[in-house]
């Protein structure tokens, strides 16, 4: 581990002499690019690039193509990474070997623990991030990777082949012709990740232009097109905004209140110990409001703004300020001003955007006091794109009704860097896995937040963009920050392959550290008595005689782990550098214990497969009409996956348990009453019937 971290850190610090070696040199391997791979990535956002290295990982030649090569790892909105929730799936994203918990561990100038009045479960590991640095570590990462290939080029259409007449309904992905129309590339499977860009509209006051992101184009209009029209994908429109980027010299700070860093910065990656940001090079943040002049000005400019006047549906939980001010009148929102980067002479001003005329922007920043005086950098603006309904998708994120297509970002519908970081892993995964003749793979929901978000995209859609929460996991206890390691990686190597062996290795050392660590703390076994004598002060009852062992001990919010190292060098003190993990195992035991019956009982009910022809319309079992045309159109791949949809009843959910649990005992009675000759006959076909 601190190898790897001295070598990337050597690395970085000639950063600038790297990228202006291998900008070019990309430029020119992707210009004699072959003609054919095993898997395509289109998109060179936080999906793309997630996607594109996983599917590398994973051992597939892999092509990423992309607007642009110099943005690729740009920050569209906001310099940060994790939060609540999000926190959780930058740490996942780490676990399976991704790259944004080590960009953002380089590139973090303000590391913060969000949510530490409440349990280590819902922690929020984040941070403020700079965003030149977070670019070239993405860019270094990617094109350095190997088996990937970054092409500059924009894609016009998918190339597709006419359903198979034996498999009707069913197309399948060949590869893509990119825009001047004259260059085609196979490949085994394709993952779009299009980001805000397919057919991207931007928004300032009553202004609208093509584009995805200020400065860049939209996809070709002929992508989407071909989605809704030859595919016949069910397609959606979404929106979201960004606010204005603000000169820091014109800001007074002193107005606003001061939010320093923590003191002790915490890694988002499982193989640092530490970040690159010394905690007295972290920048400060500053928490303001805006006041009744603030939603003054809003009122007065919605005849002017378009985009606030649409039906189209904007981020819930990440509203603009328009928005904010009509469903919340009268009262005064928060505002943080973050830096964006160590160097940059602006500030971004979160909890801003908006899309109204530059000049009332100004008029409206300058309604907040510490920006009484303040300059816009670049006005605000916002964005309509396309979105693919995600119940048309399976838990691999491949379209059910083309082969080899899949999808991630926000493209399925979701808002932010972190659900697209873990969409475009987890599809990158999958599409290296069909085109290379392996299995695709899944995650539950009773393992990692992934599997939460994913569930939740293509059991029940989405209607407007959708935003991880430690509160959509039920067994969120389980499934924290600090284990993500222990939950994912070993899963990542064995079964998955996308994780490298230096990374299982050490995740291998920390198990094994950590078991013998609770073993040694499960030995020591005192009375209450010997306890106070070996630790006088601790918290324990007087009246208290029972046994207690060292786990128990840890449980008590006064008592730490250095503790009873002190009180037991010789069994304990080796253990010492994993406290922090050790205290958070303890207080959560009995937690975890009460759910680990409940999540093997979940997991074999939800886990059971309904086959993707099934007819539900003719279905000897008591369903309603509404139940089956939901069944039909989404077509859940598990049991569990449709308990979730919206409109199923209880009711249906043990008529279809029961009618999956007669078939599998008629199926099994079958193959036990079949010559073996016969049995050996449907192995084979079963087996030839596997993707190619």
């Amino acid at each position: 581990m601190t190898v790897r971290w001295c070598v990337s850190h050597m690395l970085r610090k000639k950063l600038p002499l790297l990228q202006s070696f291998l900008l070019p040199v990309s430029r020119h391997v992707s210009h004699l690019a072959r003609h054919q791979y095993d898997v395509i990535v289109v998109g060179g956002g936080h999906a793309g690039t997630e996607a594109g290295a996983a599917a590398a990982r994973v051992g597939a030649e892999t092509l990423l193509v992309t607007q642009k090569i110099h943005t690729i790892g740009a920050l569209s909105c906001n310099p940060s990474l994790g939060g609540v929730g999000k926190g959780q799936l930058v740490k996942e994203v780490d676990a399976l070997d991704g790259l944004c918990g080590r960009a953002g561990d380089w590139a973090g100038i303000h590391f913060s623990i969000l949510n530490r009045r409440k349990g280590p479960a819902v922690w929020g590991p984040r941070a403020q991030l700079d965003r030149q640095r977070y670019r070239e570590f993405i860019q270094s990462e990617l094109l350095s990777t190997p088996r990937l290939t970054v092409l500059e080029g924009s894609v016009e259409e998918l190339l597709i082949t006419e359903p198979n007449p034996e498999e009707p309904g069913h197309h399948r992905v060949t590869g893509i012709r990119l825009a001047n129309g004259s260059h085609s590339i196979s490949a085994r499977s394709v993952v779009l990740t299009t980001g805000t860009f397919l057919s991207g509209s931007l928004f300032v006051g009553q202004t609208t232009s093509p584009g995805g992101r200020i400065g860049d184009a939209p996809s070709s209009a002929g992508l989407s097109h071909m989605l809704r029209e030859k595919l016949g994908l069910r397609i959606g429109r979404l929106r979201t905004g960004t606010p204005p980027r603000i000169v820091k010299d014109s800001v007074d700070l002193s107005l606003a209140k001061l939010h320093p860093p923590d003191s002790h910065p915490t890694p988002f990656s499982f193989l640092n110990s530490h970040t690159r940001c010394k905690p007295e090079e972290q920048l400060p943040c500053h928490l303001t409001f805006t006041t009744p002049g603030v939603e003054r000005v809003v009122r007065e400019s919605l005849h002017l703004n378009c985009h606030i006047q649409q039906d189209t549906k904007g981020p819930r939980y990440c509203p603009s300020i328009e928005s904010r001010v009509l469903r919340f009148p009268g009262r005064n929102h928060q505002v943080w001003l973050e830096p964006e980067g160590v160097t940059s002479d602006l500030l971004y001003p979160q909890g801003l955007s908006m899309t109204m005329p530059p000049d009332m922007q100004l008029r409206l920043i300058r309604e907040i006091p510490p920006m009484h005086r303040a300059e816009i950098h670049t006005p605000g603006y916002g964005v309509q794109y396309d979105f693919v309904c995600p119940t048309q998708l399976s838990p691999a994120l491949q379209v059910k009704s083309t082969q080899g297509l899949f999808l991630a970002g926000q493209i399925n519908g979701t808002t932010g860097y972190e659900e697209a970081a873990v969409q475009g892993l987890w599809a990158g995964v999958n599409a290296a896995r069909w085109a290379l003749s392996m299995p695709t793979v899944a995650l539950s929901r009773t393992e990692s937040y992934i599997g939460v978000l994913i569930d939740d995209l293509v059991s029940r859609g989405v209607t407007e963009p959708y935003r991880m929460f430690t509160s959509r996991a039920e067994f969120r206890t389980h499934l924290r920050p600090d284990n993500a390691d222990l939950r994912l990686t070993l899963k990542g190597f064995e079964e998955v392959g996308c994780v490298s062996s230096l990374r299982h290795q050490e995740t291998l050392r920390v198990r094994n550290s950590l078991q013998d660590a609770l073993m040694a703390l499960q030995t020591l076994t005192l009375s209450t008595a010997n306890w106070r004598k070996k630790l006088p002060g601790i918290p324990i009852s007087e009246t208290k005689s029972t046994l207690m062992t060292g786990i128990d001990l840890l449980q008590y919010s006064d008592v730490t782990f250095e503790m009873l190292a002190s009180a037991f060098p010789e069994s304990l003190s080796p253990y010492v550098k994993f406290s922090q993990r050790l205290k958070i195992e303890a207080v959560y035991k009995p937690h975890c214990d009460l759910n680990k019956k409940e999540i093997e009982r979940i997991q074999r009910e939800e886990n059971m497969s309904l086959p993707q022809d099934i007819d539900y319309f003719s279905l000897p079992v008591s369903l309603s009409q509404e139940v089956r045309e939901i069944l039909d159109r989404v077509r859940p791949s598990t049991l569990g996956a449709a308990t979730r949809l919206e409109g199923i009843t209880p009711a249906a959910v043990v008529n279809l348990l029961n009618y999956v649990r007669i078939t599998e005992k008629n199926k099994e009675t079958h193959r036990n009453q079949q010559p073996q000759k016969e049995r050996e006959q449907e192995l084979c076909a079963n087996s030839a019937s596997l993707p190619q």
